[in-house]
């Protein structure tokens, strides 16, 4: 026979490599589409809390050293996911796929149940997070008494249904890509620069008396000594604002690390697994199946994308938040920040929209192993395939906004969240696979780094779990059921 020289590379790999069996599209996106896919993932509006959760419990030094490892940790650790995509000459469309190619049929079951409660926690966070947005949005409205958080977050938990029946899978964010990064840009933005306008004007909290909210914005005016120490102080009165006090006099910023010394170490090591939390998403392979081929080499594109340009605006929130505000940040910098009624309106409105985008997003690889275990196939639109939609994916969001409004602690759960399965899925599993796919190919110190990873990162990931259930037990002391943090 004489060969084909004018084959190309896709029908060869068509020819060598098997595709599993799936009810979503396989190999239709570019490698852009998959990195914004991935930078949404970085910049959700989860963005928005790490300045409290990650650097309050680290300060500086623990908190720029930490980032900037986990960033050059996560990225080695996706890459070694990434180029086991076609191990075997089979291409292995879902995380669990891969580890059943590798280990065997019991990984299948241990990887699975590991990387959906990865996800569903990911998606309790996101309803929190959307509720935390939209009831920030009532208060700047004077309706906070009225609409509680557990409100907030059923009616988070239906918008995310209406946008799940109507986007059958994932390669059909393609629009949507654009409106979440049009919807991070706004958030983000506005937290940074309001943030920075308060870092520059230090601030005094406290309520005024009636006297003082006729001020004109921006005026020198008499300040109670219970207020601000003196009985004549030059200040600045933001009328948009009805709870600061920006003083020249204020004392400066504490970024001291609170807490006694039993109750810092758990708090750190549950900021640790807020760092893993902060740049992984636990379902790359399921991100890569919707590459084109190349798709190792495309991959590889978008994760340079993801960790180069797309961590740039999560490193800014960050830090200005916590420069701006230092121990005192929130974990929702929105609820810190002063400024203008709208803009601080328009965000929360965006924040709220984007957490809906990323939930489904994390959401997908629940919707696609439904949909391929009952035979949804055909048009999105069918009868029977609309149905199914309401119903499966009503039914998995609703139990999400059940637990979600039960124990709204946001914090806690990134932290578990990375501990239960970030730190085994990203990091052990990652290198471990590797180690054991190339043993021969791999030099003595090569298997001693990845060995390396996986004892460090198993040993994180037993502290961090038990960091993270203690905070948990002690919220759930101080908050009840359906609280309204």
């Amino acid at each position: 026979m004489v060969p084909d020289n004018n084959r190309n590379e896709v029908e060869d790999y068509k020819l060598t490599v098997q595709v599993p069996e799936t009810a979503h599209q396989v190999s239709t996106d570019s490698w852009l589409q998959a990195g914004f896919v991935l930078t949404t993932g970085v910049n959700s509006v989860f963005v928005l809390g790490y300045s409290g959760t990650i650097m309050v419990p680290l300060g500086w030094i623990g908190g720029i050293v930490g980032l900037l490892l986990a960033t050059v940790l996560s990225l080695n650790a996706n890459m070694l996911v990434a180029k086991l995509h076609e191990h075997g000459g089979k291409r292995h469309i879902r995380y669990r796929d891969l580890a059943a190619q590798i280990y065997g049929r019991r990984a299948y079951t241990i990887t699975w149940a590991m990387q959906y409660i990865n996800l569903f926690m990911i998606n309790i966070g996101f309803l929190i997070l959307g509720g935390s947005a939209l009831k920030a949005c009532f208060a700047l409205f004077n309706y906070e008494h009225t609409m509680k958080l557990p409100y907030c977050i059923a009616i988070t938990g239906f918008a995310c249904t209406l946008f799940a029946i109507s986007t059958p899978h994932l390669s059909a964010l393609r629009v949507w890509l654009g409106c979440s990064t049009v919807l991070s840009l706004i958030y983000i933005i506005v937290a940074c620069v309001l943030a920075a306008k308060d870092g520059f004007q230090p601030l005094y909290r406290g309520e005024r008396e009636p006297a003082l909210r006729e001020s004109i914005e921006l005026s020198l005016i008499w300040i109670p000594d219970v207020l601000c120490g003196s009985d004549i102080f030059l200040c600045l009165y933001d009328n948009n604002d009805s709870d600061a006090v920006i003083g020249a006099n204020a004392p400066p910023r504490d970024y001291s690390i609170h807490g006694e010394s039993s109750s810092r170490i758990f708090t750190t090591i549950g900021a640790s697994a807020n760092l893993v939390f902060a740049f992984n998403t636990g379902m790359l392979p399921e991100i890569q199946a919707t590459v084109r081929q190349p798709a190792v080499k495309n991959t590889l594109k978008a994760l340079y994308f993801q960790f180069t340009i797309g961590v740039v605006p999560m490193f800014a929130i960050t830090f200005i938040g916590y420069w701006a505000y230092g121990a005192s940040t929130s974990t929702y910098l929105l609820n810190s920040v002063s400024g203008p009624l709208w803009v601080k309106a328009a965000a929360n409105i965006s924040a709220f929209l984007q957490s809906i985008i990323c939930l489904h997003i994390f959401a997908s690889p629940t919707y696609e192993y439904l949909d391929t275990k009952f035979g949804i196939r055909g048009s999105a639109l069918q009868l029977n395939n609309l149905s199914f939609r309401i119903a499966a994916r009503g039914g998995y969001l609703v139990i999400s906004t059940l637990v979600s409004a039960l124990l709204p602690f946001l914090g806690d759960f990134e932290s578990l969240t990375g501990a239960l399965s970030t730190f085994p899925l990203t990091f052990i599993l990652a290198n471990h696979m590797y180690i054991v796919a190339k043993k021969d190919k791999l030099s003595t110190l090569q298997k001693f780094w990845h060995w390396l990873n996986v004892i460090i990162f198993a040993l994180m990931s037993i502290a961090a779990t038990i960091a993270s259930l203690r905070l948990i037990a002690v919220d759930s002391k101080e908050y009840h059921v359906f609280a309204d943090v």
